[in-house]
């Protein structure tokens, strides 16, 4: 059984928002990985950015200066 850890789920509007995070991430080798959204995170686009929580501002300031929108930041154990 796989051990359940602390991520931090960044949800978005749209699939277009969540490949551009995908795209930027990888970009500047930051950690994470996309997923389906969890049934406890409602969002638009089925999809989210799945990373460890201390990028959580890294994420927020990156998104943010690349025009990324996303839905919500949520600290969820996955």
């Amino acid at each position: 059984m796989r051990q359940r850890v602390l991520r931090c789920v960044v949800s978005f509007y749209t699939t277009a928002g969540a490949m551009a995070a995908e795209r930027l991430c990888r970009q500047e080798e930051l950690e994470g990985k996309l997923i389906s959204v969890p049934r406890s995170v409602t969002s638009d686009c089925g999809l989210a950015w799945s990373a460890p929580p201390e990028l959580r501002q890294t994420l927020e300031r990156r998104f943010r200066e690349a025009g990324i929108e996303a839905a919500g930041f949520h600290e969820l154990t996955l």
